[in-house]
């Protein structure tokens, strides 16, 4: 992947470490295949997933673990949580299935959460063999 280009600089570490994750798709876009925002009530990155790739409900669950429930005593200000459009009018998960972290703490930049998935999550992180499987 190439390094994103459209995004807020604050959003750039955690662009590139999730980027390092199996199964997150990017692209060669200047926005690299995720999407970020940033308002008055927080920021929030938006990504796809490979649902084909062996490791996508592995990725889910370390991420989902991490960002939502890490501490039950110092819960993070974060949720990862699927969205779509309505199925109805477009179509199934594999084109329109996306994941979003939003964080509704503005002191929390992105490059800590970064920090924090890198710290937690396999390691090396992009490499497949040292994630966990069900088998």
């Amino acid at each position: 992947m190439t390094t994103p280009t459209k995004h807020h600089p604050s959003f750039l570490k955690l662009l590139a470490f999730l980027a390092s994750i199996p199964a997150v798709q990017t692209n060669e876009t200047p926005w690299g295949g995720f999407g970020t925002g940033i308002d008055e009530s927080g920021w929030w990155v938006k990504l796809s997933l490979d649902i084909d790739h062996p490791l996508a409900w592995n990725v889910v669950q370390e991420i989902g673990y991490v960002l939502n429930e890490l501490s039950v005593s110092e819960r993070l200000p974060t949720v990862f949580k699927p969205v779509s459009p309505p199925p109805y009018l477009n179509g199934g998960p594999r084109d329109y299935l996306s994941w979003v972290v939003e964080c509704r703490d503005q002191t929390l930049k992105p490059g800590t959460v970064a920090d924090w998935l890198e710290s937690r999550l396999p390691q090396p992180v992009d490499d497949i063999s040292a994630w966990p499987t069900d088998e």
